[in-house]
């Protein structure tokens, strides 16, 4: 095993079990019941997949999916559906958003002059750690789980990208995915960010539940690799019908709009739909991202609709012609030729018969 695949397959999952532990703490501390850190039993989970991959696959990753980020959504998104339901509990200061994390200069100089007695530096380590620590635990609510959402989905880009990959997937294609991750995230936290920070949606618990289900929903697009590879097909497959050609062919293209339409662009257009025309609730950022969700649902359908009609022309098109339907994945041109080789050897036996052998000649002259 490669020292660099074992260390970032490591590294990743550390990376995210210390997220998921932060979780943890927060939902403990904001609901102030020790029970809640059983959540942190989750991350067994994750330790056992970790031993499994570095014993079966040598650290690195499987086909069309990733059991490791799975996991690390498993162990997350319980303790950000809890904060969320308990949001608000707590409120910012003057500014809305603003972070106040200050280390005062009389707490910071009684831990040091403490430090100077016979404990040394150590000492001043840990009396310095104990003052952030305090001055982390009196940031409002709202702050820390807006900046668990955010972390949580820079880590799941991050970490796809440190995550060793498989045999199956190329780094053109990983570059890709990665790229598309980005924009993912970057919808998925504004439409969980906008979306609940509506005060009157804070007053529906029942509309709270129904929008985190919807986002969990659109994360489970994360561990997937489907968006970036082709499912190829077989030369058997010439005897396929013509959906399973088209799967063939288009397998990335579809499960993009398949994504777009199901998991993301579709869920989130439904939600604030509902939102507006049910409880009549209207903001400037709720109409304009509710139209750009119309927007690339209907360029989704368009783009499904140019892809079916450029299958079809070609399927026509090789009827016409009296070829042989074969997988689209074999090239065109290798496809022809063999079956022209083959009418000709077909007409060559038809009109030229092999010839018997000759028999033997007679004894008797």
């Amino acid at each position: 095993m490669e020292l660099m695949v074992l260390l970032n397959a490591l590294v990743t999952r550390l990376l995210f079990v210390l997220h998921s532990l932060i979780g943890v703490w927060r939902v403990t501390a904001v609901k102030k019941e020790p029970k809640y850190w059983l959540l942190a039993l989750l991350n067994l989970l994750l330790c056992l997949e970790t031993g499994l991959t570095l014993k079966f696959k040598q650290g690195r990753g499987y086909k069309w999916f990733s059991p490791a980020i799975f996991l690390y959504l498993i162990c997350t998104v319980p303790s950000l559906w809890l904060l969320e339901i308990h949001h608000g509990t707590q409120y910012c200061g003057n500014e809305p958003g603003a972070v106040q994390v200050n280390i005062s200069n009389q707490d910071f100089n009684q831990s040091r002059d403490s430090s100077h007695g016979s404990e040394g530096m150590d000492h001043h380590i840990i009396q310095t750690a104990k003052v952030f620590v305090n001055q982390l635990s009196t940031i409002c609510e709202t702050v820390w789980t807006l900046a668990l959402h955010q972390t949580f989905l820079l880590l799941l880009v991050v970490g796809r990208w440190l995550l060793p990959i498989g045999v199956e997937i190329t780094r053109d294609q990983l570059s890709q995915l990665l790229l598309l991750f980005v924009g993912t995230a970057a919808d998925i936290l504004e439409f969980a960010s906008e979306t609940l920070d509506i005060e009157d949606v804070r007053k529906n618990y029942a509309l709270i539940n129904a929008i985190l289900a919807v986002w969990t929903w659109s994360m489970l697009q994360f561990p997937l690799d489907l968006a970036v590879q082709h499912i190829g097909c077989k030369p058997s497959a010439s005897g396929k019908r013509i959906p399973s050609l088209l799967l063939c062919r288009y397998s990335a293209e579809l499960w993009n709009i398949g994504v777009s339409l199901f998991i993301q662009d579709g869920p989130f257009f439904i939600v604030r739909s509902i939102l507006m025309g049910h409880f009549r609730i209207f903001n400037q950022m709720l109409v304009f991202f509710t139209a750009k969700n119309i927007l690339v649902v209907t360029l989704q359908l368009y783009r499904l609709a140019v892809i079916t009609l450029d299958f079809r022309a070609t399927i026509l098109q090789k009827s016409r012609k009296g070829e042989v339907c074969c997988c689209p994945c074999e090239p065109y041109e290798a496809r022809t030729h063999t079956i022209g080789h083959r009418d000709n050897e077909m007409k060559e036996l038809v009109a030229f018969p092999p010839k018997e052998e000759s028999q033997a000649p007679s004894e008797n002259h």
